[in-house]
């Protein structure tokens, strides 16, 4: 599983006009990618990565030891599907999507991952898997990192 996390003031995402998730931060935009060997292990495993990872300032600048996770803040979390992590764009002029794992293996990984997250207690949104949506952020620093199980 590849996550490409934001540290964000605010995101939302809506699918045709409606607006399906949206958080207040701070918190995390999330854009989970899942590919053909991916398990419901590794989407637990991912869960408990975003919800405890020490991503959020706290302390002084001079001392980044304070620095906080989202379990720390109860800091809300956006999470995306977003098969594209997985596109490969080294030949040619065209990416391809073969390492992206199909939708029925790839939604209820990433359902799981969700659904670990608020069993950890994290507050939780997300967008419409499948669908076309269009995801808007604050980006806090800019703050951006790369997951990958």
């Amino acid at each position: 599983m590849r996550a490409v996390v934001q540290r964000v003031a605010e995101a939302a995402v809506t699918v045709d006009g409606e607006t399906v998730g949206a958080i207040e931060g701070p918190g995390l935009c999330v854009l989970v990618g899942v590919t053909h060997e991916d398990t419901p292990e590794k989407a637990a495993q991912l869960a408990r990565k975003l919800w405890s990872v020490r991503l959020f300032d706290g302390g002084t600048p001079d001392d980044r030891s304070g620095e906080l996770s989202c379990s720390d803040l109860n800091a809300p979390l956006l999470v995306i599907s977003q098969f594209t992590l997985y596109g490969d764009a080294r030949k040619g002029r065209r990416p391809t999507w073969n390492a992206a794992a199909p939708g029925p293996l790839a939604e209820p990984l990433v359902d799981a991952v969700v659904a670990e997250l608020r069993a950890l207690g994290a507050k939780v949104e997300t967008g419409r898997f499948g669908a076309d949506m269009k995801v808007s952020l604050v980006n806090d620093g800019p703050f951006t990192v790369l997951l990958e199980l």
